[in-house]
């Protein structure tokens, strides 16, 4: 079974949660403010995909991951995440910080960009 990153945000108040496993039952699931969230799905947001969506390079057994971003205080990129079968590697950024990080080259893995604007972006590393 593939990994993917799932998000949720509370369309009131602006949280978001990461989501390990999810409740299926129907009128269950994760809530805040006493209303369901909403998965945040990747790729998804209208804007400019070039400077949202994680690009890479591979060096060696690396894997050089790059976003083309603004890191403004109010926005910015917040992590970049691999996900693969068995691994799962989170970096975090602050505002004038380069959305940039070298990670382990893992064929298939996934990589994931959050803005805090424009929601998740996801590249599959081949």
């Amino acid at each position: 079974m593939k990994k993917v990153l799932t998000l949720k945000v509370c369309e009131n108040c602006g949280a978001t949660v990461q989501v390990e496993k999810d409740c299926k039952c129907k009128g269950c699931g994760i809530s805040c403010c006493g209303k369901p969230m909403k998965e945040i799905k990747a790729n998804s947001v209208d804007c400019a995909v070039e400077k949202h969506k994680p690009c890479y390079e591979i060096v060696g057994n690396e894997i050089v991951v790059s976003v083309n971003h603004v890191m403004e205080e109010n926005h910015l990129i917040e992590y970049v995440c691999l996900l693969s079968k068995n691994k799962t590697i989170k970096v975090s950024f602050n505002a004038n910080e380069t959305a940039k990080v070298v990670l382990p080259y893992i064929k298939g893995s996934k990589i994931y960009a959050y803005c805090n604007k424009h929601g998740l972006w996801e590249t599959e590393v081949l």
